[in-house]
């Protein structure tokens, strides 16, 4: 029984770093129409600045994370003005190519500069870990830092999208970019905000991630990537609190299954499990059902 909890929690860990990485994609997608699949490497690139300023530095944690946010959320905006902002009313094939190509260039230069071998990560956590049940159950620190992570920034981003101009304005551009423009929202911006939070949330899951699991390669965030997509995907794609229900759900299934089934067959199980989702509920958990105008 112990054993089980020991892996449902850190099924839930695994589950928020790909709700925060999910977030990135179904805000996106919801504002702007578009499936962003460099996100996965923005990710890496994260991981890669938080190691290079904690490691090879000596800096705080802290200041590395902060960096990593700043970087990230540069680079996505950045990302949005060259690559995907000269597409906007190009087709959806067009963009995901484009996508794909941004994907491959990030890990391409980080090849050239950080190398192919795996670098060590430092976790960024200080919390011991919580012993419970007189020791027989562990919750490490890094495990109890990613769930509150992912609640708070859950909390945070659902009050920003509802209280703010700014969130009205994303859920008015999502809605309509048309009708949104004539109402006077700068929609290039709203976008490109969208962008940047989304990025921002990139660099926090990658330091998540990388504490938890310490091996930094190139290749990083290409599989939590595409895992985190499949989240959005499972919680209904547009949706915020889709993604969250979608991310930790994929981990808890991911983890049991690791566990109890075989730890080859985990990533097979994962996509069986969207697969049969999509044929019961296509929009997913909490997707909305789109009409089509005609």
């Amino acid at each position: 029984m112990m054993s089980f909890i020991s892996y449902f929690i850190n099924g839930l860990s695994l589950g928020s770093v790909y709700a925060i990485i999910a977030l990135g994609y179904t805000m996106v997608y919801g504002i702007a129409k578009m499936l962003n699949f460099a996100h996965g490497d923005v990710i890496m690139i994260g991981g890669y600045v938080v190691f290079t300023v904690v490691s090879t530095m000596g800096l705080p944690p802290l200041a590395g994370i902060l960096l990593a946010v700043i970087i990230c959320t540069v680079l996505g905006v950045t990302i949005e003005k060259v690559a995907y902002r000269p597409l906007r009313m190009a087709s959806p094939l067009a963009v995901l190519i484009t996508a794909i190509g941004v994907s491959y260039l990030l890990q391409n230069i980080a090849l050239l500069v950080f190398g192919s071998n795996p670098k060590s990560f430092t976790s960024v956590v200080t919390i011991p870990a919580l012993k419970l049940a007189g020791g027989r159950l562990t919750i490490s620190g890094e495990t109890l830092v990613t769930i509150v992570s992912c609640i708070v920034i859950m909390v945070v981003l659902t009050t920003f999208i509802k209280k703010t101009k700014a969130g009205q304005a994303m859920l008015a551009v999502s809605e309509d970019k048309g009708a949104a423009q004539l109402m006077g929202i700068n929609v290039d911006g709203t976008i490109a905000l969208t962008f940047a939070i989304g990025s921002a949330l990139a660099a926090i899951a990658g330091t998540l991630l990388c504490s938890a699991y310490p091996t930094l390669t190139p290749y990083t965030g290409s599989m939590p990537g595409i895992k985190a997509f499949v989240a959005a995907v499972f919680g209904g794609i547009g949706s915020i609190p889709g993604a969250f229900i979608g991310g930790l759900l994929l981990g808890v299934i991911e983890n049991l299954s690791k566990a109890y089934i075989s730890s080859q067959l985990s990533d097979a199980i994962v996509f069986a499990v969207l697969i049969i989702v999509l044929l019961v509920k296509p929009t997913g958990i909490l997707g909305k059902k789109i009409n089509e105008k005609v």
